[in-house]
């Protein structure tokens, strides 16, 4: 079990802290949501989660195989529905890897990112489409 814990700063800002590293972040509101957009919301930090979740099992699957994917970028693109309730309705995510195309890893790797904790814990609802681009 991991405890967070957050405080409401005001101005539709809060300000989280990792309880077993001490690690500080912030989340404001977006622009389009009555907020000023200066840090991720936290609707943007569920995108971030999909995406370095997935490149961590990824990485786990890498460092058992003795497979080096160092380098391996990923891009979320987050979209809010546009009519009540406020949420997420799509997540597109764009994986680079540093292998070839013909790389016997591709199957493993793949498996791999779409049994992160998030991507499992996501809503139904929300689309999920990956591109994969092999670029090594």
């Amino acid at each position: 079990m991991v405890e967070i814990n957050a405080i409401y700063e005001g101005d539709l800002r809060s300000t989280a802290t990792h309880g077993p590293s001490g690690a500080v972040l912030q989340t404001d509101a977006p622009v389009d949501n009555h907020g000023k957009g200066e840090s991720y919301s936290p609707t943007d930090l569920l995108a971030t989660a999909l995406g370095t979740c997935m490149m961590t099992i990824m990485g786990i699957y890498a460092n058992g195989r003795d497979l080096d994917i160092k380098g391996t970028s990923v891009k979320v693109f987050k979209e809010m529905t546009p009519e009540a309730p406020r949420r997420i309705s799509k997540l597109t995510t764009e994986i680079n890897v540093p292998l070839p195309a013909d790389s016997e890893h591709i199957a493993g790797l793949e498996k791999a990112a779409l049994s992160c904790p998030v991507h499992l814990s996501l809503h139904p609802d929300i689309e999920k489409p990956i591109t994969w681009n092999w670029v090594g």
